[in-house]
């Protein structure tokens, strides 16, 4: 088990570091907006934040989601094992149904205020890059595990299926944040099934129509299913405005003002 751990752990920081560092190339060759402010202070605030949440997660939980499917499928909790069918299939199914699961979450934490005061610090950032695809409150992560850890229980995924979906929620996450000018037709096709950069750029619009819409991570199918899909900024991606009105200073580029902005 403790290999198993250790692999799961080295495969998760090579391809988050991987990931991270080919599209922080990316986006600097082919940049979607320009910046508001220099990279040099946002990212030792959002990697200072990433520190932050991996203590708070290692001091909290003895195990995390997958350590949970493997739990539930030992006791045969869940649904998916109930039912027989193909590793494969039990894979896709759970690689699918997470994501779903995901995207609720994101709609809950912009709905119900109190979880909008913790994911806010996700929005408050002033520019849109890489880097914010790792910027959330270790509160929300928290909380963000133990959904997970519920929705785990009661789906009863493979744990293979968790492993990869969490891969790719992390790398999607710093995909579609990236600030990178895909060319449009590229675009297009990608976001039939996938969030694109642009697609969820809107997301960070200071208009709250706009931030209440495009919630998806990785697969684009929910927003366009569930009615939260819009095509394209109301100013244009090189003139929408990305953070919140009334927060348009440093102030977000400072780590501790960062931790503490859901109780100011």
């Amino acid at each position: 088990m403790e290999f198993e751990n250790f692999s799961e752990t080295t495969i998760r920081l090579a391809v988050f570091a991987s990931v991270f560092a080919i599209m922080a190339i990316v986006e600097a060759l082919w940049p979607r907006k320009q910046r508001t402010q220099p990279r040099t202070t946002r990212w030792f605030t959002n990697i200072g934040v990433v520190v932050v949440d991996s203590i708070t997660v290692r001091l909290i939980f003895p195990v995390v989601a997958v350590g949970v499917a493997i739990y539930a499928h030992d006791n045969g909790w869940g649904l998916l094992n109930l039912i027989a069918m193909p590793f494969w299939l039990k894979v896709l199914i759970s690689v699918v149904l997470m994501d779903m699961a995901i995207y609720w979450q994101h709609v809950a934490s912009h709905k119900i205020p109190m979880f909008w005061r913790v994911h806010r610090m996700h929005h408050v950032d002033r520019d849109i890059d890489v880097s914010t695809g790792t910027r959330f409150h270790p509160i929300e992560i928290v909380l963000s595990m133990l959904y997970k850890m519920a929705v785990i229980m009661l789906l009863g995924p493979a744990a293979f299926g968790v492993f990869l979906f969490e891969v790719l929620l992390n790398g999607s996450a710093m995909f579609n944040h990236a600030n990178v000018r895909l060319p449009l037709w590229l675009d297009r096709i990608v976001r039939i099934l996938f969030v694109t950069p642009d697609m969820h750029r809107i997301h960070h619009s200071v208009h709250r129509d706009e931030t209440d819409s495009n919630y998806g991570f990785n697969l684009a199918i929910w927003d366009k299913m569930f009615g939260t899909y819009i095509d394209q900024p109301r100013d244009g991606h090189d003139d929408m405005v990305i953070g919140m009105k009334g927060y348009q200073d440093d102030k977000p580029s400072n780590l501790l003002w960062s931790l503490l902005f859901p109780f100011k």
